[in-house]
């Protein structure tokens, strides 16, 4: 089928989003690269900005249906095309190893299952790495159950309305410390929107006194029959109570009652485990210098 390359602009953003849904609406062997991914990626702030105009696009007509997408900054990226456009994948990886590498080269992470796409980066000079990532699924069939400790509530978190609370937050639970200064002195305290961010889904915990000590955020639109887990903290000195698996479950159930029937998370942790999900993809990555 016939498409044409351009350069990703602001405007396509919608159009990237729905061909992330349409790519992972049959078969999800690029689940690790999903819609909701792509919208916590693009207003993280670790993410390059500057580098979006590199992100390459093939459209047919205003659909996207084949793109590489640097992840986070150069080095790494997603490579894909929808089924009917797979032919387009060569060139597209030869883009992305072109314009989105960095001095170590480029690494892709590919499905197991995906032996095409495996034969067409090995062919252009890709090798298998020691690097993996998995993602693990959970069906939402029934309510899912776990208490808060005494003293605790759930409440919405909006990254518009709350940056300074929602930051500060995450801050803490990815282990940055609790020096106010230095966090005020590090992150821009700015406003996250994100355009299809549910702030239903977006589920903090809260003392009795006012302080966030937990978070949850769940990715889903119903476009999708799936949530998407990202991202998932709790402060060092509320760890160990099983306030992380009782927010996960509220944001879960939420979610369920929203109409998604399953939850996909990118990790092989084993207290997703613990939690019920299992192993639903595998993916290595393939690294060309």
């Amino acid at each position: 089928m016939k498409s044409q390359f351009k350069f990703y602009t602001e405007n396509d953003y919608e159009a990237v989003c729905n061909f992330l849904i349409e790519l992972n609406r049959e078969y999800q062997n690029h689940i690790n690269w999903n819609w909701g991914r792509f919208e916590w990626m693009t207003e993280h702030t670790g993410f390059d900005k500057s580098l979006m105009g590199s992100i390459g696009l093939w459209m047919d007509g205003e659909r996207v249906v084949g793109a590489a997408i640097y992840d986070m900054y150069f080095g790494e990226a997603f490579v894909g095309a929808l089924p009917a456009y797979s032919s387009l994948y060569p060139e597209i990886l030869d883009y992305a190893y072109s314009e989105l590498k960095d001095e170590n080269g480029l690494g892709i992470a590919i499905c197991d299952t995906c032996a095409d796409e495996i034969s067409a980066a090995r062919s252009a000079g890709f090798t298998l790495a020691e690097q993996t990532e998995t993602v693990m699924r959970l069906d939402l069939n029934k309510e899912l159950n776990a208490d808060l400790p005494d003293g605790l509530r759930y409440v919405r978190l909006d990254p518009v309305k709350e940056p300074y609370a929602f930051l500060w937050l995450l801050w803490q639970g990815f282990d940055h410390g609790t020096d106010k200064a230095e966090f005020e002195k590090q992150e821009q305290i700015i406003p996250q929107a994100r355009p299809h961010l549910d702030p239903y889904l977006s589920v903090a915990v809260e003392t009795a006194d006012g302080e966030k000590v937990a978070y949850c955020c769940l990715w889903y639109i119903d476009k999708t029959d799936y949530a998407y887990v990202e991202p998932v903290c709790t402060i060092p000195s509320y760890r160990g109570k099983g306030i992380a698996k009782a927010v996960i479950y509220e944001a879960l159930n939420r979610a369920r009652a929203l109409g998604s029937k399953k939850a996909y998370v990118l990790s092989d942790m084993p207290f997703y485990e613990k939690l019920g999900f299992t192993e639903d993809k595998h993916f290595d990555f393939y690294w060309k210098k």
